[in-house]
């Protein structure tokens, strides 16, 4: 992870919440997918789990049977994981890339790999560990925001995105490290979630409009759209 942000409190200092408000949407939108696909798992792992939100909305909504873990490398993060533990969910303060006997139905990196730095070698290894994967990443390069360039530097800043990509770069980058992709959604939390500045609010309105008739070119243009992808 670019400058250790995750494990020395920096990240932790910026984002106190770890975005745990979005954590329910998030869990909503994989929900649908893992249903849409038919997915029965039995077990369900989180790398970069962050505050453990997501996988705590999943197992109040899954089918009891179901086991959840997540893996964090922020102690931060990890403290705030450990209220939120049962005997169906466990987080643990390690890299799941140095474990050597675990395997999972499902794995989810939700917005992870913006944040690695050489995360074509995180893909690769990571591919080890599961049947299926579920991917969440962020489509922050559109035509707005690289006009206004301001919107990449902040979250590079704020967030440490310190890579941005279309859903083009993004499914590539998934077929280049070796994954098969099953199915792809776009979600957007721009329109979906409560806004959190004033320009964003400002642009739900043509956001929705915008996709309502041509997605891609709504997605190119206005941005706000991260990329819901299902693999393996």
């Amino acid at each position: 992870m670019a400058k250790n942000i995750y494990t020395d409190g920096t990240y932790f200092a910026n984002n106190p919440t770890w975005d745990s408000e979005d954590s329910a949407w998030k869990a909503t939108q994989i929900l649908r997918l893992i249903n849409k696909n038919k997915l029965i798992p039995k077990t369900i792992c989180e790398v970069g789990c962050g505050a453990g939100e997501i996988l705590n909305q999943l197992s109040a909504r899954m089918p009891k049977g179901t086991s959840f873990c997540g893996y964090e490398i922020s102690p931060q993060a990890f403290s705030l994981c450990q209220c939120k533990e049962k005997s169906d969910l466990k987080f643990y303060l390690k890299n799941l890339l140095e474990e050597s006997d675990v395997f999972f139905d499902i794995l989810m990196a939700i917005d992870v790999i913006e944040h690695v730095e050489d995360y074509f070698r995180f893909l690769r290894e990571l591919k080890k560990y599961s049947k299926y994967k579920i991917f969440h990443i962020p489509l922050e390069l559109s035509v707005q925001t690289v006009l206004r360039s301001y919107p990449i530097a902040e979250a590079r800043a704020s967030v440490g995105h310190i890579h941005h990509f279309t859903k083009e770069s993004a499914l590539a980058a998934l077929v280049d490290t070796g994954y098969k992709v099953i199915d792809w959604s776009y979600t957007c939390g721009a329109t979906d979630l409560p806004a959190r500045k004033w320009r964003t609010s400002l642009l739900k309105i043509p956001r929705r409009i915008c996709f309502s008739i041509n997605k891609d070119l709504a997605v190119r243009i206005l941005g706000g759209w991260s990329l819901l992808v299902l693999t393996e």
